[in-house]
């Protein structure tokens, strides 16, 4: 799923400002993800206007038929794509089917047991849409209950994935506007591996100058991430620039000869100042005004 740009716009506005940027992410989780509940309802109610009895065998009819992509399949089953490719080291549609499928049965066998064990407890989801109600039984409950949190899981990971890879790229090239560097010193392009090298990896960003490329590593983690330093190590970055460093990361890149930028820190950005005279990379000072240049800046970038 691609970000809005306005969602990347104030991503990278935060990071900037020193400001915890993850609000945004979470808002985006919560208006994806109730809007899939709406629509997953409606499928429902929509069954019912057309007389269809609300089953299992329905659910597995309608929810994890095989027309439908795999992707929806595993959610609705259960099961996200991750999962089953981290299982069977594949995610093609008959694997995904077929995984789908088995672990739906095992899922409902499951809540069988459950609910026999758990006589006490009665649980009815009712629903009710344009003058239609239908009533779901704890079986069925628990079965939307449980594809609504898989689904809640897998917007939370692949909206995180896509949020750090997307505004990474664009929190550099906004750097780079902020101080007028022109584009000869940087390259923003997609890194192509190299396959005559044993072991090489993606880099996010590169500043250049005098023949010369220096590989900037950037990375929207927490305090502390203990992967920073591994991937500075690992891709020889010349560059660091994070949401937040702990000291000891900001150690590790001293030992290692690695310039850092902290933007968490206050006016943290301002260190990318320091990166440009270092490779002699020519910009202008910046003083002016965060909330004037932000926006104008990331209205030309998207």
């Amino acid at each position: 799923m691609t970000l809005k740009d306005n969602v990347i716009k104030n991503i990278v506005t935060r990071v900037i400002k020193s400001q915890d940027y993850r609000i945004e992410i979470v808002n985006l989780i919560n208006a994806e993800f109730l809007q899939f509940v709406i629509d997953f309802f409606k499928k429902i109610v929509d069954a019912k206007l057309n007389s269809t009895d609300i089953t299992i065998d329905w659910y597995k009819n309608v929810f994890i038929n095989e027309s439908l992509p795999s992707d929806d399949i595993a959610i609705n089953s259960g099961l996200n794509k991750k999962t089953i490719s981290n299982m069977y080291r594949t995610t093609t549609k008959q694997i995904v089917i077929e995984a789908s499928n088995e672990h739906f049965d095992s899922l409902y066998n499951s809540i069988k047991i459950l609910v026999e064990n758990e006589s006490e407890i009665d649980l009815t989801l009712t629903i009710k849409f344009q003058g239609v109600s239908v009533d779901l039984n704890v079986n069925e409950s628990l079965i939307v209950i449980n594809t609504l949190a898989v689904k809640r899981a897998a917007l939370r990971g692949g909206l995180w994935s896509t949020a750090g890879k997307r505004a990474e790229k664009y929190l550099m090239l906004t750097l780079c506007g902020l101080y007028e560097v022109s584009p000869q010193y940087y390259n923003a392009e997609n890194f192509v591996k190299n396959k005559n090298l044993s072991v090489d990896r993606e880099v996010d960003f590169y500043l250049r100058n005098n023949n010369k490329e220096y590989k900037c590593e950037v990375k929207l983690m927490g305090q502390g991430n203990p992967e920073s330093a591994d991937a500075i190590i690992a891709r020889g970055s010349n560059v660091f620039v994070a949401d937040t460093l702990s000291q000891q990361n900001k150690n590790q890149c001293d030992q290692l000869n690695v310039s850092w930028v902290a933007c968490r820190d206050n006016e943290g950005y301002r260190r990318f100042e320091n990166v440009l005279q270092r490779f002699e990379i020519p910009y202008t000072p910046y003083n002016g005004n965060l909330d004037d240049d932000l926006p104008r800046i990331l209205d030309g970038l998207l």
